[in-house]
């Protein structure tokens, strides 16, 4: 043991503080190099390569989620804590806001010759439709087959010619949705269509309730219309939402979260939000916050910023800065500037487009949970409710303009802020801090970190790296 030691002392004694600069340049350009090929990759394949290895290879092997499985399973008792789990980690949602592409999209094309949305998320829309409206018995109906195919294909007009097809063969719930989707022009258009897909989706649903224990077959087929139905359903909400029936919207919502509560990965509750904003219900849309805004469900821009809207209503009105910073935040003041804290810490690219510091887009299909997109989605269509609430933007601008500069970055570097506390007694190794402070704060080194959280004493290894300091400092 003591000859162990000792060996481990000469080890040590033999190190310079140029080892340490060497090791931290070389680790820093290997993050480097790693940070090049992420960028080049996810410019080439729209996704992240060590995510995709991560998750492909790795979370297998260490008995992880599989989160490729299919997500109308959530639909079974049985499986509701796993969807529930699986959902959460999910970081690419479908916008449960999404516009209607033939009747809203479709505009911007006419008006300005581009497409409205990236072949990236027209490309997740279509693997969603694959999931939601499709299944394996599909060819035993002609119908079904042909619609199993149209939701493959990329060419719009393609897919507008299967669905007519489609329905020449039979009353196809799911032709009757993509030509609603796809090819009216109006919302008017839409609803109509809609309708008629509901008529047929009930029908095939009630079919497939009654067989659905017969076989893993029937179950599937029971799932897919089960998807299909409640899809019809928030549609037609969306389209009496549109078209100014927003009390008959939110009835339908409450109603389908009613008939299938399962069902939270269409997030019908952030339909029903807004909704409910639009008609100033502030009691109602505090209720469906207590009852989603919970630590076990995953959060949103939608329930964060509207709980945050809330908090503010109570006081936004007879606020002032000034006033404020004479006599101090009263309670219910700090509960509204703590709840604008959270939602900004939870999506803090929302601010600049409720303050229209940036300018608004269509919102895409899917968002990115916590990034610019999700943001965008968020600030379409609940900018007008913060506008209609007096004060509450001022409150989120002043509140927002006291935390850009906050303890956020202290709270991301707060790793390495310590590590350099700890280095600084020995001033020996300023060159490491210099290089280690600099390579982090570029956030291409994990090394710093690496030494920071050894230092913070979260593994056993803190006996070790404080032996070795003193090691090199005795040296000089």
């Amino acid at each position: 043991m003591f000859g162990t030691e000792s060996s481990l002392s000469m080890f040590l004694n033999t190190l310079t503080p140029k080892f340490y600069v060497a090791l931290t340049g070389t680790s820093s350009l290997i993050s480097g190099l790693i940070l090049i090929f992420e960028w080049w990759y996810f410019r080439k394949y729209g996704t992240s390569f060590i995510e995709q290895v991560s998750v492909s290879h790795l979370r297998p092997l260490l008995g992880g989620v599989d989160n490729s499985t299919p997500s109308n399973s959530n639909t079974s008792n049985g499986d509701a804590d796993s969807s529930r789990q699986s959902v959460s980690e999910c970081k690419v949602w479908r916008n449960p806001l999404n516009l209607f592409r033939g009747a809203e999209y479709n505009r911007y094309t006419w008006v300005t010759g581009r497409e409205p949305l990236t072949y990236y998320d027209m490309n997740l829309s279509a693997q969603d439709h694959q999931t939601f409206f499709t299944c394996d018995t599909d060819h035993m109906r002609p119908a079904d087959a042909i619609m199993q195919k149209a939701w493959r294909e990329r060419n719009p007009q393609a897919r507008i010619s299967a669905a007519h097809e489609a329905l020449e063969l039979n009353e196809c719930a799911t032709a009757f949705i993509l030509l609603a989707e796809e090819e009216a022009t109006t919302i008017v258009e839409a609803e109509k269509l809609f309708k008629q897909a509901l008529k047929a989706g009930e029908g095939c649903y009630r079919r497939s309730q009654q067989l659905q224990h017969h076989g893993a077959q029937y179950e599937a087929q029971h799932r897919r219309d089960t998807n299909v139905l409640v899809y019809i359903k928030r549609r037609l909400a969306m389209c009496a939402r549109k078209l100014g029936r927003t009390r008959e919207a939110v009835k339908m919502m409450r109603d389908l979260m009613k008939e299938f509560p399962l069902l939270s990965m269409f997030n019908i509750h952030e339909n029903l939000l807004e909704a409910l904003l639009e008609l100033q219900a502030y009691a109602d849309v505090q209720a469906v916050l207590a009852k989603y805004d919970d630590i076990s469900l995953p959060k949103s821009a939608t329930i964060c910023y509207t709980a945050a809207l809330l908090k503010a209503r109570a006081v936004s009105d007879k606020f002032s800065p000034e006033a404020a910073s004479r006599r101090g935040l009263s309670t219910a003041e700090m509960n509204a500037v703590e709840a604008i804290h959270r939602a900004v810490e939870f999506n803090p690219h929302v601010p600049k487009y409720l303050l229209e510091m940036k300018s608004l887009i269509l919102p895409p299909e899917h968002i990115l949970k916590r990034g610019d997109s999700e943001a965008i989605a968020y600030a379409f269509f609940h900018l007008q409710h913060w506008k209609r609430v007096e004060g509450a933007l001022n409150l989120l601008h002043c509140t927002w303009e006291g935390s850009k500069y906050n303890c956020s970055f202290f709270k991301s570097y707060w790793p390495v802020i310590h590590s350099i506390l700890f280095i600084l007694q020995y001033r020996e190794l300023y060159k490491i801090l210099v290089l280690g402070f600099l390579f982090s704060f570029l956030k291409i080194s994990w090394c710093a970190y690496l030494v920071s959280v050894i230092c913070h004493q979260r593994i056993h290894f803190a006996a070790f790296l404080q032996l070795l300091f003193k090691s090199v400092a005795n040296k000089g």
